[in-house]
């Protein structure tokens, strides 16, 4: 008799789990809030690391169409010093293929191929130990049952209260993303900046990072450190520390990671902050932040690293609903790697009894490698937005060396 599986969210840890059991012709149901595919912006671009979520990819038979739309040129880096100097210029090896770079939007349109979504329902509560199984309500008043859950609905998970009490927390770092639109026509000059993948600058606790997407656009993000309430407090400073503490309550999307929401003071208001925290930085780079559009304030939160739960039976959690960390090109790749094993493991368990055991297993080996990877992006987080923007540079001369 075939399991009742659900997965909440259909980001990548949630889709990757669907489609392997998809392929194991196990069934499988995937609830997403978002009313439509195309209801929000995916974010910006991934690159999927060859043991983690090129390995995710292949386990879902999707490794040949990944590699067909990934673009590993998005490897090259250029590291810049606030004047303008670059410090560092790392090209693309065009026999690298370790860490090629995809769009997120186009990452879920593969993952997504013929799986059936169940869109617009919003999760309100899992409540385990129901003489039917795990019972799910939605946020619509309709509910229903089953012999697994898996959490893959992010940062702000209405999954995790049914086997954790704890609660993401801010970080002290605070990012505000924007865009330019047909970088190459409009902007030549930011083009050759940036180079066929990203460019980043740092300084004394600010960073700038720039990435280029497909089809000639480019997400910039500017990092700082600064109070919870920056963005809405004029009178706040960002460099007299930061409310650790507090939780904003945001609620973001389905492995969305730590998504505050559009910037409630207008973007032409954050855009000019942002500026200001930036004065003196060379013209190229505040070019980055004055061509953008769509200003978007994301205060950074994680978990606490070795974030572990009693097991709970019928209930788990993937990807950032598990652990999330700061976003070091890691998270995205684990949370994927995370749902093709589960769902492998899943198609193997013959009844209830085997299904909770090898779900059992699955979290014990998901929690001790995202503790790991969990301690490596806390520690590098804080060396990349530090006061010394010399222990940034040479963290990326520790990664490239390795």
């Amino acid at each position: 008799m075939r399991q009742r599986i659900a997965v909440i969210g259909a980001g990548p840890a949630g889709l990757t789990f669907a489609r392997v059991l998809h392929r194991h012709d196990h069934p499988v149901t995937v609830f997403e809030r978002d009313p439509a595919p195309d209801a929000r912006p995916q974010g910006g671009t991934l690159d999927l690391h060859r043991n983690l979520g090129q390995l995710a990819m292949s386990k879902a038979g999707l490794l040949e169409e990944f590699q067909a739309l990934s673009r590993p040129e998005g490897q090259a880096m250029r590291i810049l010093d606030t004047d303008g100097t670059v410090l560092r210029d790392w090209p693309h090896n065009p026999d690298d293929d370790a860490n090629p770079e995809i769009d997120r939007g186009r990452l879920r349109d593969l993952l997504l191929g013929s799986l059936d979504v169940q869109w617009g329902r919003g999760v309100t509560e899992v409540v385990p130990g129901t003489p039917d199984g795990v019972l799910v309500r939605f946020a619509d008043g309709r509910q229903e049952t089953f012999d697994l859950v898996a959490g893959a609905d992010g940062a702000w998970s209405r999954v995790r209260p049914a086997v954790s009490s704890v609660t993401p927390h801010y970080t002290g770092v605070t990012t505000v993303e924007t865009s330019i639109d047909d970088v190459d026509v409009r902007h030549p000059g930011l083009a050759r900046l940036i180079g066929d993948g990203s460019v980043v600058v740092y300084g004394v606790n600010r960073g700038v990072v720039a990435q280029r997407n497909s089809g000639g656009h480019v997400k910039v993000y500017a990092q700082f450190r600064a109070p919870l309430d920056w963005h809405a407090n004029p009178d706040a400073n960002p460099d007299a520390g930061s409310d650790a503490g507090s939780d904003a309550g945001s609620d973001a999307g389905s492995d969305a990671g730590s998504d505050a929401g559009p910037d409630q003071a207008g973007g032409e208001t954050l855009r000019s902050r942002v500026l200001a925290l930036f004065d003196g930085w060379s013209a190229p780079v505040l070019d980055l932040l004055r061509h953008g559009t769509a200003f978007v304030h994301r205060p950074l939160y994680v978990l606490p690293v070795g974030h572990t739960w009693a097991h709970v039976r019928g209930v788990t959690l993937l990807g950032d609903a598990a652990h999330l960390m700061p976003p070091l090109g890691v998270g995205a790749n684990l949370a994927m790697l995370e749902g093709a094993e589960l769902a492998e493991a899943v198609a193997t368990a013959s009844g209830h009894d085997d299904l909770d055991r090898v779900v059992r297993a699955f979290e014990e080996q998901m929690w001790a490698r995202a503790g790991r990877w969990a301690k490596f992006a806390t520690a590098g987080l804080e060396r990349l937005v530090s006061p010394d923007p010399a222990d940034a540079i040479a963290l990326f001369d520790e990664v490239n060396a390795s």
